[in-house]
């Protein structure tokens, strides 16, 4: 992990704010969504991408019911449930 050097206090919310090089750097807009992560003692932020709810992936994806799925696993089910060959 990379030290940026930039130190911040959290507000009496606890709120912080990230410099705009920080996110100009990351491709962080205003109100993009950011998942946190906790890694022992570590608190990672990273841009939230939406991914397929089976596999993971992030590309080819389309809504369902509220959840993303990607092409591929529409292949999948349709063969697992006999739709298709």
């Amino acid at each position: 992990m990379k030290s940026t050097g930039i130190v911040r206090k959290l507000d009496e919310l606890g709120r912080i704010t990230l410099p705009i090089e920080l996110r100009r750097t990351l491709g962080v807009g205003e109100r993009d969504p950011l998942e946190i992560y906790v890694d022992e003692d570590k608190i990672i932020l990273t841009k939230y991408e939406p991914t397929d709810i089976f596999t993971g992936e992030k590309s080819d994806l389309v809504d369902f019911c509220g959840k993303k799925v990607s092409k591929d696993s529409i292949v999948q089910l349709a063969k697992i449930a006999g739709i298709i060959e």
